[in-house]
């Protein structure tokens, strides 16, 4: 073995053993932290997908009633949907009862496994968009975290949300059905505590993710959700919240990305040039800035240029 062949192999021995090292218990370390009344929520870490974060990058939670647990989300993985089993189990011995999903992105849905036998609803849509991308998503998530997903398989949804009131033991929950970060997104607001848990319709210091995104869905959601006199926010990522601040941040940016994509396909900017605008300041203090605006190019731009460009026959 020649001395290039030699370093190569050394680093990358060293780099897998360090990985594995970091990450040989697998475990999430879930916390739930108390934000309400028997209201319970873990609070993910604002980052992307990645080996040593094994995908816990979401907010998932739940609600304890006299009926029973309700669970919002179920985390990116099997391992973390039966830690987070174990987490509840330490903080009641009260049977789950119901588990939400908001929308069909993987680190939301793909612990559901960890759930199996219990009723586990979701909208319409979502249990559409599950079956025909949950595959895809698990696969993705392999490749980025690894081990982590050791066992990990899609489970659908066992119950269609049907949005309005229902009364969980003494709990009153809205189900509402939105659109807009995805075109099924479960909103659930517990009148009982004031607790809006908003899924990914509101990402709160981190920039938010637009893979299905329709972003004039989404503004017209944005303004149903501020009219609801909520006491405290679980956005689908980023900190808890007890004001609308982070639904007016979320209007900003979206109407600031529509503009700036609609400028630059006016211009006749190629996707790559349009990658390289400046950012605004205003925006910089949330996460995966940079990141996050490059894939909305993307997933977005051809939109934008259809609307600009007219086809010629």
């Amino acid at each position: 073995m020649n001395i290039l062949k030699y370093l190569i192999f050394f680093v990358s021995s060293t780099l897998l053993l360090s990985n594995n090292t970091f990450a040989a218990d697998f475990n999430y370390r879930l916390e739930a932290k108390k934000i309400a009344d028997n209201t319970y929520v873990f609070i993910g870490k604002i980052e992307d997908f990645s080996f040593e974060n094994g995908g816990n990058i979401v907010n998932t939670g739940f609600i304890i009633t006299s009926a029973g647990v309700v669970v919002i989300d179920t985390g990116s993985s099997l391992r973390y949907g039966q830690q987070m089993k174990e987490a509840i189990a330490s903080v009641t011995k009260k049977p789950i009862t119901r588990v939400y999903i908001t929308h069909h992105h993987p680190d939301h849905f793909l612990g559901s496994q960890a759930f199996a036998g219990n009723n586990i609803y979701a909208l319409e849509s979502t249990l559409k968009n599950i079956k025909n991308e949950g595959a895809g998503f698990t696969d993705n998530l392999y490749l980025m975290v690894g081990d982590w997903m050791r066992g990990t398989d899609v489970l659908l949804p066992s119950k269609i949300v049907k949005p309005g009131v229902i009364l969980v033991g003494e709990h009153e929950l809205e189900l509402l059905s939105f659109s807009g970060h995805t075109n099924g997104d479960l909103a659930i607001y517990d009148r009982t505590t004031g607790v809006l848990f908003s899924g990914d319709l509101i990402f709160h210091k981190r920039t938010l993710t637009t893979p299905h995104a329709n972003i004039k869905h989404w503004l017209t959601t944005l303004t149903a959700l501020k009219k609801i006199n909520y006491k405290t926010l679980v956005p689908g990522h980023g900190p808890i919240s007890h004001d609308k601040n982070p639904i007016n941040e979320m209007v900003s940016y979206l109407n600031w990305l529509d503009s700036t994509l609609y400028e630059a396909a006016n211009n006749g900017l190629s996707m790559m040039d349009a990658m390289q605008i400046p950012l605004p300041k205003r925006f910089t203090s949330n996460a995966l800035l940079k990141n996050e605006f490059s894939r909305s190019i993307t997933h977005l731009y051809a939109s934008y240029e259809d609307r600009v460009f007219k086809r010629v026959n």
